[in-house]
């Protein structure tokens, strides 16, 4: 029965996928405003660029952080319930933002509570909705969830850099703002947390089940997760290549990449051109990699992934110092690989711990990916400063990608890691 009415009528599950899909999309966009505001805050407050990448580090930290816990919270109280809370958390502290005046309040707002909230409509939340309501095409689903947020640079970057530029970056805080705004009725009016809700099976299976109950402590029970996936040689190896993975990513080029083009008289409306440039075919080869991931080994998938991106990174400061068409050609081939690497690991980490604990297991994989990103936001900062150039930062995270290519081909088929598992 569940088969057949999926084939007559819209599944609802895919209208749940557009909702979370607009989220993360304007999530995105509150992520990648800091790299826009990074050289007029410095201009208007003479803070320097340590303190405001410190602010991006904790950030980024913490939006991983929070992943596991957000997973837990969903299964407690509801994805809808979490998801208009996150919104009214990051409202309130965009609409303060204006107001600060010390770098700590930068810090307070745009590192902590910030983080706190974006942390909750993450990669975390899309992996969950994936696995709720669908077992058909779920690498797809996760592919076009995780491809939101390249969606939403290429939407918002080139608007944010021009308002800023034209209007000053307070108009730019109030576009965030109005965006989130409208997406709370959507959210309430639209949502669902289970398939069961409307009465239907995930997509692929013929029963409506019911979801199982959450028991355990809201904070304890993904530390046990932990506890448990930790045992696995599996999840460390997934998490060392994320680790990496976000070092070259949002920690590294979303954060830095704009002002690195600065310190080559480009324009931050032409680099944050090259950012969404960046986000158009990410959006193309995340969505992609999700169609892979259903069809191809999660492992060789990513042994490409991380080589291809390894190479364009340590292109790029050659790109930097000659001229706008090696830029293009770096902003095309580096997009295709930003986050196509999350559909395979996500998978791999459904398919060995069981998608009632994936969204904590993956969560925890993220926390090592955004401590790699903070790793790589505070550090290239520092690096920077003190040797007036980007192009160490650069390299470095290039040769890490081809190291976490290594690392992907020594991860073990899924029926040897279950079994490790079950052990």
């Amino acid at each position: 029965m569940g088969r057949g009415q999926s084939a007559t009528r819209l599944y609802y599950g895919w209208i749940v996928v557009g909702i979370v899909f607009l989220t993360l999309l304007v999530s995105a966009a509150i992520n990648s405003l800091p790299s826009v505001l990074m050289l007029s805050l410095e201009d208007e407050f003479g803070w320097d660029r340590g303190a405001v990448s410190a602010a991006a580090s904790i950030r980024i930290l913490l939006y991983g952080l929070m992943g596991p816990f957000a997973a837990a919270f969903m299964l407690r109280f509801g994805i809808k319930k979490i998801m208009v809370i996150s919104i009214g958390m990051l409202v309130a502290s965009i609409l303060i933002t204006p107001m600060m005046t010390q770098v700590w309040h930068y810090i307070g707002l745009w590192g902590v509570l910030v983080g706190l909230g974006t942390g909750s409509l993450a990669n975390v939340l899309g992996v969950t909705v994936a696995n709720r309501w669908f077992v058909k095409h779920k690498g797809l689903v996760i592919g076009l969830l995780t491809a939101s947020a390249a969606t939403g640079q290429l939407l918002f970057l080139p608007l944010l850099a021009q308002a800023t530029d034209a209007l000053g970056w307070r108009f730019s805080i109030y576009l965030v703002a109005g965006a989130l705004l409208l997406l709370v009725p959507l959210v309430v009016l639209g949502m669902k947390n289970h398939p069961s809700d409307v009465g239907k099976p995930a997509l692929g299976e013929d029963q409506v089940e019911e979801p199982v109950p959450f028991t355990g402590n809201l904070f304890t029970t993904p530390i046990k997760a932990l506890g448990t996936a930790a045992k696995s040689g599996t999840f460390w190896l997934l998490a060392g290549t994320f680790f990496l993975c976000g070092f070259s990513t949002n920690g590294l080029i979303g954060t830095h990449l704009i002002p690195a083009c600065g310190d080559f008289g480009i324009s931050i409306v032409i680099a944050a051109g090259l950012l969404s440039l960046m986000g158009l075919f990410d959006l193309i080869g995340t969505t992609l990699s999700g169609w892979l991931t259903d069809r191809f080994d999660s492992r060789w998938l990513l042994f490409w992934y991380y080589g291809l991106r390894g190479l364009s990174l340590i292109f790029l400061p050659y790109a930097l110092g000659t001229g706008y068409t090696q830029l293009l050609i770096f902003s095309v081939f580096y997009g295709l690989d930003w986050i196509a690497t999350v559909p395979p690991t996500a998978k791999l980490a459904s398919d060995v711990f069981g998608k009632e604990k994936a969204g904590m297991v993956f969560g925890w994989i993220l926390v090592a990916h955004q401590l790699g990103a903070a790793l790589a936001a505070y550090g290239a900062g520092v690096v920077r400063e003190a040797m007036g150039s980007y192009t160490v930062p650069f390299v470095v995270a290039g040769f890490l990608c081809l190291f976490a290519s290594l690392m992907s081909i020594r991860i073990r088929k899924t029926r040897q890691m279950k079994a490790t598992i079950a052990a």
